[in-house]
């Protein structure tokens, strides 16, 4: 059972303010969401192979910016109603779940460079089973505190659900080895010199 450690949690000020909580998931994903470029990762998605219902590339960044948002809001939501009820242990359950939260927004944020930059697939389903876990129960902690906040966890906790199935479906039907996906090929500017591509990458439509 996790209890608060003020040396892992976020700052008690941004719990407390809505937009900084908002804000903070949001801009921390597309930090990271860009820093491993979004059109390599696109292109590393279509090429290895999937398991069924895999959404369109495109699909994923409204849906995670949406989910860095409501997660946000369930933050300051469980903290500001937590923080001010006379219960102590409500008091010490929201503090908990913001332990909790801290973590999970740190493995969160580690499984996209994990997958896409390192193609460390074995690492990164470990990480998001994690992951999945850790929410599960912030979710029931916050669940006591503030059951607005634990409905606002609701789609998160579900789509890590689904994300970690196609991490797991990627990694099986891929072998959860992506380097021998890759072959070397001329670049098409100059004529020479060796880049890197998938070899099962679907073909460019003309």
């Amino acid at each position: 059972m996790t209890t608060y450690m003020p040396s892992i949690t976020l700052p008690e000020a941004i719990f407390a303010n809505p937009a900084a909580s908002i804000l903070l998931p949001v801009a921390l994903g597309l930090g990271v969401g860009y820093s491993v470029s979004p059109k390599s990762t696109q292109k590393t998605y279509l090429a290895l192979k999937q398991p069924p219902l895999r959404p369109p590339p495109q699909v994923f960044g409204p849906v995670w910016t949406s989910l860095y948002a409501l997660m946000g809001y369930a933050a300051y939501r469980a903290w500001t109603t937590g923080t001010a009820s006379l219960n102590p242990n409500t008091v010490q359950l929201t503090k908990q779940g913001a332990t909790l939260f801290t973590i999970q927004l740190g493995l969160n944020l580690v499984w996209m460079p994990l997958f896409f930059g390192l193609k460390r697939p074995i690492e990164a389903t470990a990480n998001i089973g994690v992951l999945t876990g850790v929410t599960a129960y912030l979710t029931y902690v916050w669940s006591q505190v503030d059951t607005g906040a634990a409905w606002c966890l609701a789609p998160y906790l579900g789509w890590l659900g689904f994300a970690t199935y196609l991490s797991a479906g990627v990694g099986h039907l891929n072998n959860w080895d992506f380097s021998d996906k890759e072959r070397k090929t001329k670049t098409s500017d100059t004529g020479s010199g060796m880049d890197k591509d998938y070899v099962n990458k679907a073909p460019e439509q003309k």
